[in-house]
């Protein structure tokens, strides 16, 4: 630390510390008073003369050899630049099929209760009553019902075919064989 202190510029014996500022530009007015007596040097001099541009010699590159890595990288860059704008293409046509959808299901729920309200008035009794008394309907009389008896054991009467012939036999056989192979197939 003290080492930096000594490589200051303003560190020498006039220097002053405290609360007056530093004086910094005292070298530079030595240095204007040592010089103060001579002749202007030639560096002013060569300021005022015109300055001639000098022109190189152009050198070309010579070609470089294209990498094929580099073909590759850009052909790859290339293709999934194109995939990701067709996802993007496919994104907004799912948004807009989604969006005509769900219009679609606003409608179809509002057609729902509609058609619920009117399926419920069909059933009410008021309403089949009057129905039926437009069609012309009445309620039967007595005479119009007759009632089964069911009392008595259930009996069934089965009547058997007569017995089938060798080509109709040949025939069921052959269409249960294609059944059963197609049906294997399904």
């Amino acid at each position: 630390m003290a080492s930096a202190a000594k490589e200051l510029r303003y560190n020498h014996a006039n220097a002053v510390y405290g609360s007056l500022a530093y004086d910094l530009d005292r070298e530079l007015r030595e240095r204007e008073l040592g010089h103060a007596g001579e002749a202007p040097r030639q560096r002013e001099a060569a300021l005022e003369r015109p300055k001639v541009r000098s022109v190189s010699k152009v050198r070309t590159r010579e070609r470089q050899q294209l990498s094929v890595f580099s073909v590759v990288g850009f052909a790859a860059v290339a293709a999934l630049a194109v995939l990701v704008l067709m996802s993007y293409v496919q994104l907004t046509a799912l948004s807009a099929e989604t969006v005509a959808l769900k219009k679609q299901l606003t409608t179809l729920e509002t057609e729902n209760v509609t058609l619920t309200a009117q399926y419920e008035r069909m059933f009410d009794r008021n309403t089949v009553k009057e129905a039926a008394e437009s069609a012309g309907m009445s309620k039967p009389s007595s005479s119009q019902i007759y009632y089964i008896d069911l009392s008595d054991g259930d009996s069934a009467v089965v009547y058997q075919q007569a017995e089938p012939g060798v080509l109709s036999r040949l025939l069921a056989s052959l269409h249960h064989g294609i059944y059963t192979v197609v049906e294997y197939f399904d």
